[in-house]
């Protein structure tokens, strides 16, 4: 072969060395002992009161096999007086822990997962409270669990393979424990990067109301809970609506008696073919698909019981089709139902959709959704506009907008209502 014909040597490409793994997380003090007795707490009381600065707090729960939402293991973490795991299930009292926290800040991570089982044994913030998920999605981070933001911001990488343990397990593994311990190693550090990137952005006073309105969180109670039964618009009729709704709260009145979760003792599936099929002895019950199992067989009659309920209900009492609210339809009916309202909708998302993009915040943060559609579809009756956008932000402050949200959207929304009674619909407009 001449060295004409001879292939072409590949050109020097220049390869970007991969970056080294990110160092795994450790526990710099090693694991502690769980603090399971009342001696114990008052002990660790002390140390937490005797540190210094803000307080990492998180709480390990058993979602998926318990119906409780109660708090199985808490972590805790402050300079000066290192990590402790506590654990609530054998203590008399968590008061003495609550005097430990009052008046000092506390960090947690993805708040409204925790704070409500907190309270539900005691523990309440008194002073300022930072959450570091809050911070990362006010600060346009794409991923925001703890993992994720440890790694990115602080540089160290975390195990995360027990988040969906039984924490209602005794005794704890120890790599549970660890691994428990693990996620408030850091929290201190986080808070102070993140508050950085805030303050350097000029999100700090955002995050500080938003850290504020979390202080008083309540989870929201579910309306006619049971619709959200997996498989439900496959159930053809009111009345198997009503055998969904009468099966769904007997399996949860079981779950709560017995504190598993409801999928535990029935899935999803098996209510909506008892409801699809409406089986009337024992055996067609049993034979009906998804009812297997012990929570099938032990609580046969409850079953049937719930299906003959159901079966004998009256027709106006009967569960509609759509659930009861005093909110708007559905997005997908405002073009049906009121055409001025669904190109309110569609100017507002898009203004919405670009305000997000341009201030790097997702756009449920902006404004919680909910309180969106509620303005545009009952707006409010004046087209005055200064008077329009007063109105606006009453509005939305009643439903529990923070001031830098209706700042920002306020004029948004004053103007989609100004603009659909002008503008002329599109195609996306008529179908949002």
């Amino acid at each position: 072969m001449s060295s004409d014909d001879a292939p072409d040597e590949p050109a020097d490409v220049a390869v970007e060395p991969e970056a080294p793994p990110a160092p795994l997380l450790t526990l710099r003090d090693g694991l502690p002992r769980v603090t399971d007795t009342d001696e114990g707490l008052r002990s660790a009381c002390a140390a937490i009161a005797a540190g210094t600065g803000p307080i990492g707090i998180d709480a390990e729960r058993a979602s998926g096999y318990r119906y409780s939402n109660r708090a199985y293991l808490i972590q805790l973490r402050r300079e000066g007086s290192g990590t402790w795991l506590i654990d609530p299930i054998g203590l008399t009292t968590l008061v003495p822990l609550q005097q430990a926290l009052d008046g000092n800040d506390w960090i947690l991570h993805a708040a409204t997962q925790d704070l409500p089982c907190l309270a539900d044994i005691g523990l309440r913030p008194t002073a300022a409270l930072f959450d570091t998920e809050l911070a990362g999605r006010l600060l346009g981070y794409p991923r925001v669990g703890l993992a994720t933001l440890v790694e990115t911001v602080l540089g160290y990488s975390m195990l995360k393979e027990h988040s969906a343990a039984d924490w209602s397990t005794r005794p704890l593994p120890e790599s549970w424990l660890e691994y428990a311990a693990l996620d408030v190693e850091v929290l201190v550090e986080l808070r102070d990067a993140l508050a950085g990137e805030l303050e350097a952005a000029g999100k700090a006073e955002w995050a500080r109301q938003e850290f504020e309105f979390l202080r008083s969180f309540e989870p929201t109670a579910r309306v006619e809970a049971w619709r959200r039964t997996s498989g439900t618009h496959k159930v053809r009729g009111r009345r198997g609506l009503a055998a969904v709704r009468e099966l769904w709260e007997a399996r949860d009145a079981i779950a709560q008696q017995r504190d598993v979760t409801p999928g535990r003792i029935l899935p999803d599936s098996a209510l909506v073919a008892a409801a699809t099929e409406l089986p009337t002895d024992r055996s067609s019950l049993l034979a009906t698909k998804g009812f297997h199992g012990r929570g099938a067989e032990r609580y046969a009659s409850r079953w049937l019981a719930a299906l003959n309920r159901a079966a004998e209900l009256p027709e106006d009492e009967l569960p509609a089709r759509a659930p009861r609210g005093d909110g708007p339809p559905t997005p997908r009916a405002w073009a049906d139902r009121d055409p001025v309202a669904a190109r309110r909708l569609a100017l507002a998302k898009d203004a919405m959709a670009e305000l997000s993009e341009r201030l790097s915040v997702p756009v449920e943060n902006l404004l919680t959704p909910d309180f969106l559609r509620r303005t545009l579809w009952t707006p409010p009756s004046t087209r005055d506009p200064g008077d329009l956008i007063d109105s606006v932000t009453a509005q939305l402050s009643a439903y529990g907008a923070r001031g830098w949200q209706i700042a920002l959207t306020a004029p948004l929304l004053t103007t989609a209502i100004l603009d659909a009674e002008t503008s002329i619909p599109t195609a996306r407009e008529v179908d949002p």
